[in-house]
């Protein structure tokens, strides 16, 4: 698709016809000198009509005339977001006055950017670009890669060629194909975003094919609305990081000689090599945002062989020179600009000059350092708000905003509200740092400023989600579109209302990485059904929040996001800053703890950059019983850089179970619920009251478990237990359990454990084994003084006793000098009687000998000897 600046299209003509006549009425043809073309560039201006307005217009035409030909070599290029996000003064209009202000300034062309998108395409086409007679926004709006749905042809031109310093110049631009995800999805339903490097390839080729009928340039210039992410610094670690970024990098086609970039509000200037040919480098620019610098690229152009031979690029910061003085400088251009500027702010004070609240210090996004000021979006010079990778105290001051409006049955019952961090386009500032509005004064909330918090007037929905849902869309903070790429910006941080905090775990595995989340100081329920309220825009899926797309009941509360957050800020005078985070980092985070365990874990990013926000100094961490109650115990942890180690002391005394480990950061206030599941624990040991007993004796050994649990008093039994063999099993009263040896336990060694069977949830435990010995009893014989009859024998009588008090059981064996000469039954009481045969002539030795009728248990003994002489 081919179109001509309209403006520049009757010139171009002449000049065609003109240098023809040249041709012809030369007497040779003659080699034309080279030509430095100044390229100007601007990006994501978002309606910054305000007191440094005419410095950035000053600064635009200053480079403009410094060109060396009063301008004539000089072509102002965007890479959109002119508008959209804007502040109250253009906002309040519907932009108009910064498309007056571009119009006045002589902007020539730019690419599309997805928030002239935020009305919806009729909007874009109808009202911003106008007729093609009488068109609104005099400059040429190229969009590359935007298609009709149904006919997938281009709805914008994708091209626009000048006459810059006798070179035709081609300019391509392209829109992020995340547009949808950027938009109400209902504004753009009739369009398609195709890959914005394939559109930029297939137009560039055109441009260079030879065929006038489809538009020729020599010279090709890309504007992407779309760049590097936040955090690079070189060329290269912002190609590692993005790989939207890479493509452009990599992928634009070598025909073009330079590219412009937008969209996410960095500023840079790179040579990056140019594909195919890495002699060679071509410019990359992008600009930042907001006016704050000035893009420019010096291409110089061998006219000869339509080559740059040489180039220069870098951001110029915005002039600080006083109005006065610029109009005095460059009074055609802005007379009429600083006359629009006024106009506008005057509007902008008759309606926003009109209190509707106050705060007590500064309420801001995230700010990330060394980024110029700007204006009332800056509430400390130096320091760059907007930071939408981290947590905000107006991000979270704004959803609960959300959340006491929609709270109500009638305005869809919300119990948590979500707000997406590039829907805040500025702060709450408590010094007055603009004269926008006159009456607004340290802490005083006009309603001007409150507007341009939440330029885009959103309605407000509610929706449900399930637990399990509403934690995917904390894992959506880690982006990928709907084609499962990782956009432009990898991480977006919600703002979320007091009541929801949660963990998370960056390395985890994506899908993972939220590691606990906690409502209403309660673990969330997956199952449970959740009441979630935002804007419109987020609700639909925007930002790749696709989750919200599944919510069911979803209501309209009826309520627009300005009028909402307005009306908060009237019933809440006096708002103070919370520096409480409501996401913390932790690594290793424990899940399950035995009691008496050490758990240890790291926590990161305790300080919010929001300014004011305090640097934390320590950490508590306390183990808090489910629903609230007394603590069972308290650490502190220091905390250096936002971080602490936490090696945290389960109590060994302490109830099974869930409980919340809380930690509560000093002095900011955060708050952070880990759930921790802890187990019960047991132990046991065993003790004798002495290491043996003698086999049968009447007062036998006892042993003695004793039971120590986490939950107080042990119920349960104790076995006892040697081998595989179960002695005993014993209640436990009282924490402990007592056993006594049976005195007729056979003689041996025996290793006995206590095993603890475990009871409530409380685990079995054994003990230490213990070894005690049955000895076998001991025995004594003894041998009365032989009484020998005549003609008869001799009669012997004794007895046997044992150790062990039990009476002896067995027989004696009766030996005469060492002869067995018979045995006899040992008798009650232990007595024996035995009637030797007549002994022979001479002297005889009697001894008894007891065998013991359990020779196992109970050991023998041999008596005295008894002498008789016959």
């Amino acid at each position: 698709m081919r179109r001509w600046n309209r403006r520049a299209a009757a010139v171009g003509t002449a000049f065609t016809l003109a240098l023809g006549q040249l041709i012809i009425s030369s007497p040779a043809a003659q080699a034309a000198d080279p030509v430095t073309l100044n390229l100007l560039t601007i990006n994501d201006f978002h309606g910054r009509i305000d007191t440094n307005t005419v410095k950035f217009a000053g600064t635009v035409e200053g480079l403009r005339q410094g060109d060396g030909a009063s301008g004539a070599n000089t072509l102002l290029i965007g890479a959109g977001d002119f508008i959209g996000a804007s502040l109250f003064a253009s906002s309040v209009q519907q932009d108009q006055p910064t498309i007056d202000v571009m119009n006045e300034l002589g902007l020539d062309v730019s690419a599309v950017g997805n928030h002239e998108f935020d009305q919806g395409w009729a909007d874009l086409r109808d009202r911003v670009i106008g007729p093609a007679g009488t068109p609104n926004a005099q400059w040429d709006y190229l969009g590359a890669n935007v298609y009709d749905s149904t006919t997938g042809q281009p709805v914008l031109p994708e091209y626009a060629t000048y006459q810059v310093g006798g070179v035709t110049v081609g300019v391509i631009g392209a829109v992020t194909v995340e547009t949808p995800t950027l938009v109400s999805p209902d504004g753009v339903s009739s369009l398609k975003f195709g890959d914005p490097v394939t559109a930029i390839n297939r137009v560039a080729d055109q441009l260079t094919d030879g065929d006038p009928a489809n538009g020729e340039a020599q010279i090709l210039v890309a504007s992407f609305h779309e760049g590097a992410p936040q955090g690079g610094q070189t060329l290269d670690q912002n190609v590692a990081a993005s790989p939207a970024f890479a493509e452009i990098v990599n992928d634009v086609s070598p025909k073009v000689a330079a590219i412009v970039t937008g969209h996410t509000h960095q500023a840079y200037a790179f040579q990056a090599p140019v594909p195919g040919d890495p002699s060679r480098t071509r410019p990359i620019v992008q600009t930042g945002s907001y006016g704050a610098n000035v893009g420019q690229i010096k291409l110089t152009v061998d006219r000869d062989t339509d080559t740059v031979t040489g180039s220069t690029v870098a951001n110029v910061p915005r002039v600080g020179t006083a109005d006065a003085t610029l109009l005095a400088q460059y009074p055609a251009r802005l007379t009429p600009i600083k006359a629009t500027v006024d106009a506008a702010l005057a509007v902008a004070n008759q309606r926003g000059n009109v209190p509707v609240g106050s705060i007590t210090a500064d309420i801001t996004t995230a700010y990330t350092p060394a980024t110029p000021p700007d204006g009332v979006n800056r509430c400390v010079a130096g320091a760059g708000r907007d930071d939408r990778a981290s947590e905000s105290t107006l991000g979270n001051l704004v959803a609960n905003a959300l959340l006491a409006q929609l709270k109500d049955r009638d305005r869809g019952g919300a119990e948590i509200a979500v707000v997406n961090p590039g829907g805040l386009r500025s702060d709450l500032c408590f010094a007055a740092n603009t004269a926008s509005w006159s009456e607004d004064g340290p802490g005083l909330v006009m309603y001007g400023e409150a507007n341009a918090v939440l330029p885009f007037a959103n309605d407000l929905f509610v929706t449900s989600l399930t637990g399990a849902q509403f934690k995917t869309a904390l894992e959506q903070q880690w982006q990928r579109d709907a084609a499962g790429n990782i956009p432009t910006r990898p991480y977006l941080q919600l703002g979320l209302s007091d009541n929801v905090t949660y963990t998370f775990d960056p390395s985890a595995p994506e899908g993972s990485r939220i590691t606990s989340v906690t409502i209403d100081d309660r673990p969330l329920d997956p199952a449970k059904t959740y009441r979630i309220g935002s804007f419109s825009f987020l609700l639909q899926g925007g930002d790749n929040f696709r989750i919200f797309t599944a919510g069911t009941d979803t209501k309209d509360s009826g309520l627009v996001d300005r009028d909402a957050w307005i009306d908060y800020l009237k019933a809440n005078p006096g708002l103070a800053p919370d520096f409480a985070r409501h996401a913390v980092k932790v690594t290793n985070q424990p899940t399950i703890a035995a009691a008496g365990a050490t758990v240890t874990f790291d926590v990161a990013g305790l300080d919010l950059t929001s300014l004011g926000a305090p640097a934390n100094s320590s950490l508590e961490a306390a183990l808090l019983p489910i629903g609230g109650g007394a603590p069972a115990a308290k650490e502190a942890f220091a905390v250096s850089g936002g971080a602490a180690r936490v090696e945290f002391d389960v109590p060994a005394q302490i109830a099974a179970g869930a409980w919340n480990l809380v930690l509560t950061a000093t002095p900011s206030g955060t708050t952070v619920t880990i759930p921790l599941t802890i187990t019960a624990t047991s132990s046991v040991t065993l003790t004798a009251d002495r290491s043996s007993q003698v086999y049968g004796a009447a007062n036998p050994l006892t042993l003695t478990a004793t039971v120590v649990t986490s939950d107080a008093g042990a119920a349960g039994s104790v076995e006892f237990r040697t081998g595989s063999t179960v002695l005993a099993s014993v209640p436990v009263v009282g924490g402990q359990a007592a056993f006594t040896l049976p005195s007729s336990t056979p003689a041996g060694p025996y290793p006995i454990v206590a095993h603890y069977t475990g009871a409530g949830g409380v685990p079995p435990a054994d003990s230490a084994a213990v070894t005690v010995t049955v000895t076998p009893a001991g025995s004594v014989t003894v041998l009365a003084p032989a009484l020998v009859v005549p003609f008869l024998g001799t009669i012997l009588v004794g007895a046997v006793g044992l150790n062990n008090g039990q009476p002896a059981r067995g027989s004696v064996e009766i030996r005469d000098n060492g002869g067995v000469v018979g045995s006899t039954a040992v008798q009650s009481h232990g007595l024996f009687v035995f009637l030797a045969p007549r002994p022979a002539r001479g002297q005889h030795s009697y001894t008894a000998t007891f065998v013991p009728g359990d020779p196992a248990n109970i050991t023998g003994s041999t008596s005295n000897p008894v002498v008789v002489r016959r």
